[in-house]
């Protein structure tokens, strides 16, 4: 990176090119030396000293003591990729009396620059509306209080936090503060499966950046370190332009192959799979080019009240006559990968489950159970917990031969469990440790298995979990005319070859509609669903060209491009690149009300239709702006993917 560690005798490491210390912590006694409510200026993170430093080739390591109060602190810069680390930090008490955290953070990083000449990029997320990205000039939330003549840093910031377990529920963990003057940037992720906080402020000698996990005044987060305790923050990420974000979440993920998935849930089965209905759409999904079938909710289900009883995962007897293994089997018959839904977090109130299991086995709040639509959470700090859930993965996976499941999550407790913990928050923190933990234990033993992270879609989409599962949901929105926003925005948040974005092309739908749908989806990791079993011949021959269309990008060395800007969730005209090597593969997207033709800021010499390749209707050619192209057609929506190449 281009910022460095300054590491002085008589004062607290800083990362940048301010004053700013590295760490910031509050502590119960020990708040901070300038009264605000922001992670700045806190006594301790000002008398912290440095008392060494070690750089290995890929990581460095800056230790501070506090002589006042005998915390010791180590940060951890772990360089990823050329201009980006991932740091966190440990705080160990060798003071003599126990000490009550009540936040530390992961970093701070403090940068010399002209606030007005700054623009901060944020993301806002909610169901069916995820990824809504926002670039405004930084002093819209920061306003200029003329901080050198008063002689103070300013006391307010503009803090982003998400609460509760949908870590990606309203607000997204990644940002960026971007230079218009110089063009330089600053991007970041929280990589936490639970809360989170970050924070820009004014100093003034420029602007701090603040990146933590849980704290007290957000989250009910307290933690007590006794003599000879340590405590780590969560990890996060800092890099110098987006192409190295991109390039740090590929050091991190796990790495697998990259099959077309075909789920029965989305505008298809919708949670109500028999094997009268199954098989002749394992058929038609094996005919379009499908690697994996997955069969979604319900498959445990004898009734259609299942949604309180969940937890047991045992095959339903009245769905499958011949049983589950009879799917199953036509599925592997064609080759494909057999794949099942889970929720395994949640158990039903009214499942046999919940009182099988020590009432400790769940995340509890003043000895009480805590209930969310119907279900209970398990807390897997429990061994109890651990076992049931392990218990059902193998068997799955044993008896079945599944190689793939879809783990979703539709409920968010809250706080956390105040059972066995110093706070509600703690107690969640605890849990979302060894949830990970979990996941790592799943793929120690089942290293061939595919993981998919969804929850109601992309409520949970974070590079804590998407380090270890393999692919990402982006939404549940069923109109596919509102998805592309969705999916063209997603590669901010997830690396192209795991976001997945549902096509699901229907035998009503135009020729133009099934075209656009399949548009949505081949940019990432292509989720297909749909009532491909009804279609005509031409209708699941126009499937299958986009199923071949999409194996010829390699997803795994692309870089997402947005050639008409951030998309806008109303944009009638959308877009978005994936740069591989010499070669863009453009998405462009028209909607209802659209001009005929749109202009994209794009350099190349060779264009031609990727998909769908036998159509017309469309044309393109470069001009003194870029490339226009132009929509013929009457069709409110249509799309194409185009293929770009410099020489």
């Amino acid at each position: 990176m281009d910022g460095i560690i300054d590491t002085p005798a008589d004062g607290p490491a800083r990362l940048g090119d301010t004053g700013q210390p590295l760490v910031e912590i509050l502590i119960a006694g020990e708040g901070r030396d300038h009264v605000s409510r922001r992670f700045s200026e806190t006594s301790i993170g000002r008398r912290l000293r440095v008392t060494g430093t070690a750089d290995d080739r890929d990581e460095q390591r800056i230790d501070q003591h506090d002589d006042r109060t005998g915390l010791s602190v180590r940060t951890t810069l772990r360089r990823t990729a050329a201009g980006a680390v991932q740091a966190r930090t440990t705080v160990t008490n060798n003071g003599p009396e126990p000490v009550l955290l009540l936040g530390v953070t992961s970093l701070v990083v403090g940068l010399a620059a002209d606030p007005g000449d700054l623009d901060l990029l944020t993301g806002d997320s909610e169901w069916l509306g995820e990824g809504r990205w926002t670039r405004r000039p930084l002093r819209d939330v920061l306003p200029d209080l003329r901080l050198r003549e008063h002689g103070q840093d300013g006391r307010g910031c503009h803090t982003v936090t998400s609460a509760g377990t949908w870590s990606t529920g309203t607000r997204l963990p990644t940002g960026a503060l971007i230079d218009r003057v110089t063009g330089r940037s600053r991007w970041w992720q929280i990589e936490h499966n639970g809360p989170w906080r970050y924070e820009v402020g004014e100093r003034r000698d420029g602007v701090y950046l603040a990146l933590l996990g849980p704290t007290d005044i957000d989250h009910q987060w307290r933690q007590w370190l006794g003599p000879g305790e340590s405590f780590t923050t969560v990890p996060v990420a800092l890099a110098d332009s987006f192409e190295d974000l991109t390039a740090h979440r590929r050091s991190v993920k796990k790495q697998a192959s990259l099959p077309v998935i075909f789920n029965d849930y989305m505008n298809t089965l919708m949670g109500d799979p028999t094997t009268a209905k199954l098989l002749p759409l394992i058929d038609a999904a094996a005919a379009a080019g499908a690697g994996i079938f997955c069969i979604d909710a319900g498959w445990y289900d004898n009734d259609t009240t299942w949604w309180d009883s969940v937890g047991e995962w045992q095959p339903s007897q009245t769905r499958f006559p011949g049983g589950l293994a009879e799917v199953i089997s036509r599925i592997r018959g064609h080759g494909m990968t057999a794949g099942l839904w889970l929720e395994p977090e949640v158990i039903g109130v009214r499942s046999p489950v919940a009182d099988k299991l020590p009432a400790e086995a769940f995340l509890q709040r003043g000895g009480l159970r805590v209930v969310e639509h119907g279900r209970f959470h398990l807390d897997l700090r429990h061994p109890a917990a651990i076992a049931h859930l392990d218990e059902v993965i193998d068997r799955l996976v044993e008896e079945f031969g599944a190689g793939y499941f879809k783990l979703d999550y539709n409920i968010d407790p809250g706080a956390g469990t105040d059972l066995g913990a110093d706070s509600a928050g703690a107690g969640l923190l605890g849990h979302n440790r060894a949830h990970l933990d979990w996941l790592d234990g799943v793929l120690d033993r089942h290293p061939g298995l595919l993981l998919e992270n969804c929850a109601s879609g992309a409520m949970r989409a974070d590079y804590a979990l998407l380090s270890r599962m393999h692919l990402q949901s982006t939404s549940d929105q069923q109109d596919f005319t509102a998805y592309p926003p969705i999916a063209v925005a997603a590669p901010l948040s997830v690396l192209p070859e795991q976001a997945a974005s549902w096509a699901y092309p229907q035998p009503e739908m135009t020729d133009e509609e099934i075209v656009f749908t399949m548009c949505t989806g081949l940019l990432g990791r292509l989720y297909l669903s749909g009532r491909l079993d009804a279609m005509s011949a031409e209708q699941l021959g126009l499937v299958r060209d986009g199923v071949l269309a999409h194996r010829e990008i390699d997803l795994r060395r692309a870089v997402p491009v947005w050639p008409l800007g951030l998309p806008g969730w109303d944009d009638r005209w959308l877009s978005l690149g994936l740069r591989v090597g010499d070669t863009t593969y453009l998405g462009v997207w028209r909607r209802a009300g659209a001009t005929a033709e749109i202009t994209l800021p794009l350099t190349g010499r060779d264009v031609e239709v990727l998909y769908p390749r036998r159509w017309d209707g469309w044309t393109h050619a470069w001009t003194s702006g870029g490339l226009t192209v132009r929509s013929e057609l009457a069709d409110p929506y249509t799309a194409r993917i185009l293929k770009i190449s410099d020489c």
